[in-house]
């Protein structure tokens, strides 16, 4: 494992030609008052780079070029969040996108255990810890701590989705889930426009 730590953006010769995975860390789990903080970013091969916003100043050319580039799949985990985030303070509407969460949550149907912790230990047999979860990532800096469990975040979801995608085809639920997913830009900006705590699709 190897985790690179940039502020307010990528250095320009990073690069990420195949599919990458995403997080995304907050002051908390309130978007429009909770601002952005870390964007992580994996190609899968073990190293992770991590983008750290000590304060609220976003134009990050770099970061928003990579994740622009509609060719490349995103791989998050609960996509709708960092979604949310990342078109509110950055100001980019992602597309083709992977959820592991919502994989997960169509393939994985005899648990209620969908957590990443969860995934890796079951999936991959990996441990990972969440004990920096709640910390505060708007310091002027990360600690070591911090950039550890934030890379971490982003290492193992290539693999899960590898594993889920063959949970999906063998319970026939693969084009289903990409139904999700392409719906998911779109649940992003209701939630951002106030829609977030309710069913637009209930009769009630």
């Amino acid at each position: 494992m190897q985790f690179f730590y940039h502020k307010y953006d990528l250095p320009k010769d990073v690069e990420f030609p195949d599919d990458i995975a995403i997080d995304c860390e907050a002051m908390g789990l309130n978007i429009l008052r909770d601002r952005l903080c870390v964007v992580q970013i994996s190609a899968g091969n073990g190293t992770a780079h991590l983008v750290h916003f000590p304060s609220a100043e976003y134009a990050a050319p770099n970061l928003k070029k990579v994740l622009s580039n509609e060719k490349t799949v995103k791989i998050f985990h609960f996509a709708r969040f960092d979604l949310a985030i990342i078109n509110h303070y950055l100001s980019i509407k992602l597309k083709n996108i992977y959820c592991t969460k919502i994989a997960s949550r169509l393939s994985r149907t005899y648990t209620d255990a969908h957590s990443l912790r969860e995934l890796c230990s079951e999936l991959l047999e990996v441990k990972i810890s969440k004990q920096q979860q709640c910390s505060d990532w708007g310091s002027k800096e990360l600690t070591q701590q911090q950039i550890e469990y934030a890379g971490s975040d982003v290492l193992y979801l290539h693999s899960l989705r590898r594993a889920l995608n063959e949970m999906l085809v063998r319970e026939n639920r693969k084009d289903l889930a990409q139904q999700c997913f392409d719906f998911l830009p779109t649940r992003a900006v209701l939630d951002l426009l106030g829609w977030n705590g309710a069913d637009i699709f209930a009769h009630h």
